[in-house]
């Protein structure tokens, strides 16, 4: 037992009363220095802990971006094997199943779980309405493949190949998403569109990044008038409004050039009009760190403005920039889908999801073939995930918030 550490008087007493004791515990539990020695560990990783570590700490807490995170991994990962996933190739025509419905996957036969399968159809010509009329026979029972052998293909163009994830049944058809007009399979389609058009995104998100952060970074770090005139340039170029802007400058591209050099040109012009948000948040962040001691002290020991930009301030937010490049994504898909939409981005052979939603511009041909829609469902889905993931990114750069 410890002495005493406050020593009250008795009420009405006078200064010679006696003092009154004041209880004190002390645990009689056994010392545990693993235990101290534990809680201290476990400040010591938060408090030595890298800016990055603390951000994927603070990120995997956010189940809605880790979950849209996953699902862009599977996006991208699915475009890098598009012809190992697709069951046909991008060009394969049945001119047979024109215009056919798509066909649901069954795994019940007569109340026994069986392999999937999917039903042949049967079709003929109304000659009064001139449509195809496509009927499922249930006679026709059409098991999908796995790990098959099926169309050949180029693999990136370059290696030849045709093994495909799944594949239709020998002499069958497997339309799950249905046909268009040529016959080709839209679902095959959509896999190998989804190259095209979320590699449109990274790429222009990368023109946007570099130029963002080289014309911001030189605004925000001399200031005066080189500042001045930067911000009344962006202010120039944001005073356009951007759809009609992109359709104007995609209009001019050459008519002779092939769908790569078209591909490129739409990147570009996408990338070039959507730095200037990026600027001036680099520009702002530049503004304030540059005061700091650490940006002074780098200067007194003759550091170059672009060593000191490059070296100790743009690091110092590099998590903002991420978050907010992960934000401009969606953008560059939506506006490549508008003009390839418009006929103004990519041009055929060339596959995208704006081409394929090309097909979908007649009310009547939608009315009469609703499934011709189906590329909007992965444009959705890959702008949803974006911003949730943008999202998460953001709110994790500020792991003390």
């Amino acid at each position: 037992m410890s002495d005493l550490t406050f020593i009250p008087r008795r009420p009405g007493g006078g200064d010679d009363a006696a003092p009154v004791p004041l209880p004190h515990y002390v645990s009689r539990a056994p010392y545990d220095p693993y235990a101290v020695d534990a809680m201290t560990a476990a400040q010591q990783r938060f408090y030595v802990a890298s800016q990055w570590r603390m951000m994927w700490w603070k990120l995997r807490r956010h189940h809605v971006a880790v979950a849209a995170g996953v699902i862009l991994l599977a996006m991208y990962l699915g475009i890098m094997v598009c012809e190992f996933v697709a069951p046909y190739g991008v060009d394969t025509r049945n001119t047979d199943f024109i215009y056919a419905p798509p066909q649901p996957v069954h795994i019940f036969y007569q109340g026994r779980l069986v392999a999937p399968y999917v039903l042949g159809y049967d079709s003929h010509l109304d000659m009064r309405r001139l449509e195809r009329i496509y009927m499922p026979d249930p006679q026709k029972l059409q098991p999908i493949r796995f790990f098959c052998r099926g169309g050949e293909y180029k693999f990136w163009g370059l290696v030849p190949g045709d093994l495909h994830l799944f594949c239709p049944a020998a002499g069958g058809q497997l339309f799950l998403l249905g046909t268009d007009r040529l016959g080709q399979d839209l679902m095959s389609r959509i896999i190998y569109g989804a190259r095209v058009s979320l590699t449109v995104g990274l790429i222009g998100v990368t023109v946007s990044l570099t130029l963002g952060i080289v014309i911001g970074g030189i605004a925000g770090y001399y200031g005066g008038w080189t500042d001045i005139l930067t911000q009344r340039a962006m202010e120039v170029i944001q005073s356009f409004p951007h759809l009609p802007l992109w359709m104007a400058l995609s209009a001019i591209l050459p008519v002779s050039w092939s769908p790569l050099l078209v591909y490129f040109g739409i990147t570009l012009i996408l990338g070039m009009i959507d730095w200037t948000h990026l600027a001036r948040a680099v520009r702002s962040k530049l503004l304030a760190l540059r005061e700091e001691d650490f940006c002074t002290a780098a200067v007194l020991m003759g550091a170059r403005p672009a060593r000191i930009i490059g070296r100790h301030l743009l690091p110092s937010f590099s998590s903002h920039l991420i978050a907010s490049a992960t934000l401009m994504i969606p953008g560059m898909i939506l506006g490549e889908t508008a003009l390839s939409f418009l006929g103004l981005g990519v041009r055929p052979p060339m596959t995208s999801w704006g081409v394929l939603l090309n097909d979908a511009q007649n009310i009547n041909v939608v009315v009469l073939y609703p499934w011709l829609l189906a590329p909007v469902v992965p444009v959705i889905l890959a702008v949803l995930a974006f911003n949730f993931l943008g999202d998460g990114l953001r709110d994790a750069a500020d792991p003390y918030h």
